[in-house]
């Protein structure tokens, strides 16, 4: 039997269990080198303890027919297929996105600015779906059940700096440029830091 798409939550126990399925999409979604994927897994678990941790996840119920093993959960009632994920908590000063971009938007735009977009935000860690999955409006629904729920006065993300598909889905969804060509240290691409006053407001529908 098969199902349609379904968005849940995983609160911190259910992300922490199923944490190797979830870094087994971010490995087919970003193609990483497969000896980064231990410190990602032990980024995202950290990730986990950061203040108001909040995750979503895309999921497939039944037998989606060609999904691969490794997207099937392993915990809870009933076994899913777990073919997208998003997840983001609480900014803070001594968290290591957070106090880079501070400190370049400061750099760039002055304290005002970084105060105004990162006092009080929310940070956009991942989204990330399975190629074989993509295109098909699964980020566009996650991004903004993920953010829909919050308080805080702006969302925060980071993306390559390329025209790539998710960067004008955040477009989309209202996110503009803070700073472009940033380097986060140890990375080689550019990045484009984005951002969005909340609630969501999307700037066109489809995409």
């Amino acid at each position: 039997m098969r199902a349609g798409p379904e968005l849940l939550e995983f609160g911190k126990a259910r992300f922490l269990a199923e944490l190797g399925l979830l870094v087994n999409v971010y490995a087919a979604a970003m193609q990483p080198p497969q000896h980064q994927l231990q410190g990602r897994r032990a980024i995202m678990a950290r990730h986990a303890d950061f203040p108001s941790f909040r995750c979503v996840v895309m999921t497939l119920t039944g037998d989606p027919g060609n999904a691969l093993p490794e997207l099937r959960t392993q915990s809870g009632r009933s076994r899913l297929t777990v073919i997208g994920f998003a997840y983001g908590f609480h900014g803070a000063s001594g968290q290591w996105w957070h106090d880079l971009v501070r400190s370049a938007l400061a750099a760039t735009g002055g304290r005002d600015l970084a105060q105004t977009w990162l006092g009080d935000s929310f940070e956009v860690a991942e989204v990330h779906v399975h190629p074989g999955y993509q295109g098909r409006g699964t980020g566009r629904a996650m991004v903004p059940a993920l953010i829909h729920p919050r308080l805080e006065r702006t969302a925060l993300l980071s993306t390559q700096d390329t025209d790539s598909r998710a960067r004008r889905l955040y477009r989309s969804l209202g996110f503009s440029d803070l700073l472009t060509g940033y380097r986060f240290p140890g990375t080689d691409p550019p990045y484009a830091v984005m951002g969005a006053a909340l609630p969501l407001r999307s700037r066109r529908a489809g995409g």
